[in-house]
């Protein structure tokens, strides 16, 4: 455990640094800065002897984080990053982009502010490939078994390094251009710079990891050749079937999928060419959904230029504290000011859309209303609509499911009716050999919880292929995405 008495003697909560708001809307760079290594081990120490870590709990990975905040407390940096790698295949996309279930779970959190978990696991990891001791492990010796795994989100480099250290000859899938799915395409760089992802990239393939970019499973290749080519097949696609809004004016220019908006904007800033691209700069913009994916929305748009920005939100404003539904150690909603909300716009609650209006085809204004409940629905409430100027909008209302083509014919998989594949409790789908994992399959979730899914489902083909295993499990297929005491 870290010092005893540091949460005593050092109770103030600090954070990692952002840059000036006027600076980080000039460019890309992701918006934080370095800790102070003198502040980083103070906060480390702040882990308290509690005695039953709940942060453990709250982390579906179940990483050891008492184990590594004390580490570091002692300046023991490549120590903590081999009891950070236990458990956590890509700390630094976790450190980055997780929203701390397991700082919600702290139990120091009770009644001070909690341990800045989140940082000191992504200064672990940048210390480690600062400092090279972050290395490429290859398997001692090979199985000869062949697994695809097809998609490059988290949840399939995930199972995809762990499967390919256990031995086995393992090929990546993806239809798009680069390797990363969601990390590459869905994430700005403001949140993570590419390269992160790329030196992790190069990791695995130096330990035999094989990548296929640009191939489109179900059409460039079938399911059903796959299944005969190699031993197991992986569906790691992710839920990306986006949630639409069917509304009167909805077939107007200028209303989009947030994500067709993102992966435009990741492209350019790549250095990739982008024919008509959907671009904010001197619009007005409204983003509906006030979500991670609508967080995103905002920064673009403020970093194109936008005339104005509007998030609306159908529900109401979450608290600023915990609910006494939600009480310690679960994962609460709460009010979040991200650094893309610091940065400008307007902010909506209570607001539902009820018709998109324009002329000619095009997008001018959006009219919303007040939201009321009636027999526990939202509604918008008569007499009290409004119109929104808006060159565009962009649809961040989460996601139904993984695309079915190809899956349904091919390979017989079933779709339970939230629009995910069906899995038993190993990840294996109706059709022997062939296994799902993360978002496809449970759902939209955190990407802590696709990197746990990717890590158990690794475990259950091995298990499948080999008759036995050594890989670890954090997860089964049927845990929930919330912490429960």
């Amino acid at each position: 455990m870290a010092d005893p008495r540091g949460f005593l003697k050092v109770r103030e909560r600090v954070t990692q640094p952002r840059r000036p708001v006027p600076v980080r809307i000039m460019d890309w760079k992701e918006v934080y800065e370095a800790q102070e290594k003198g502040v980083l081990r103070s906060q480390a120490g702040r882990c308290m002897d509690c005695g039953v870590p709940f942060c453990h709990q709250g982390c579906p990975l179940g990483n050891l984080i008492p184990e590594w905040n004390d580490l570091i407390r002692r300046d023991k940096g490549e120590e903590a990053v081999e009891r950070l790698h236990a458990t956590n295949n890509f700390p630094e996309f976790t450190g980055r982009l997780c929203p701390a279930p397991c700082e919600s779970s702290c139990v120091l959190g009770i009644n001070q502010p909690a341990v800045t978990i989140k940082q000191v696991e992504v200064s672990i990891i940048e210390q480690a490939f600062d400092h090279d001791w972050v290395k490429p492990l290859p398997p001692a010796r090979l199985t000869g078994k062949t697994v695809a795994v097809i998609g490059s989100g988290p949840a399939g480099l995930a199972a995809a390094q762990q499967l390919t250290r256990a031995g086995h000859t393992v090929a990546v899938y993806e239809r798009d251009d680069r390797i990363g799915g969601l990390l590459r395409y869905g994430i700005p760089d403001f949140k993570m710079e590419k390269h992160y992802l790329d030196r992790r990239i190069e990791q695995m393939t130096a330990e035999g990891t094989r990548f296929r970019p640009g191939v489109e499973v179900g059409t460039d290749v079938s399911w059903e050749q796959l299944r005969r080519r190699y031993d197991a097949v992986v569906i790691a696609t992710g839920s990306t079937v986006p949630r639409d809004l069917d509304i009167p004016g909805r077939e107007l220019t200028g209303v989009h999928f947030a994500m067709d908006y993102l992966v435009q904007a990741n492209r350019v800033v790549a250095g990739d060419a982008v024919a008509d691209q959907i671009d904010a700069v001197g619009k007005h913009v409204v983003i509906l959904g006030g979500g991670d994916t609508g967080a995103d929305c905002l920064g673009t748009a403020h970093r194109q230029q936008a005339a104005s920005i509007t998030t609306l939100a159908i529900g109401q404003q979450p608290p600023l504290e915990r609910a006494a539904h939600q009480p310690w150690p679960t994962f609460p909603t709460l009010f979040e000011v991200a650094a893309a909300h610091e940065e400008g716009g307007e902010r909506t609650y209570l607001a539902s859309t009820v018709e998109f209006e324009g002329t000619d085809g095009v997008l001018t204004a959006i009219k919303i209303a007040e939201t009321e409940f009636v027999n526990g629905r939202r509604v918008p409430k008569a007499g009290t609509e409004r119109e929104i100027p808006a060159d565009l909008v962009f649809l961040s209302l989460g996601y139904t499911g993984p695309e079915p083509a190809g899956i349904t014919e091919q390979i017989k998989a079933e779709f339970d009716r939230r629009g995910n594949v069906v899995r038993d409790g190993y990840y294996m789908t109706g059709t022997e050999g062939v296994f799902v994992a993360g978002d496809a399959g449970r759902g939209q979730s955190l990407i802590v919880w696709a990197i746990a899914e990717g890590r158990s489902c690794a475990a259950a083909v091995d298990q499948f292929l080999c008759g036995q295993t050594l890989l670890p499990a954090p997860v089964a297929p049927t845990d929930v995405a919330v912490s429960v005491l």
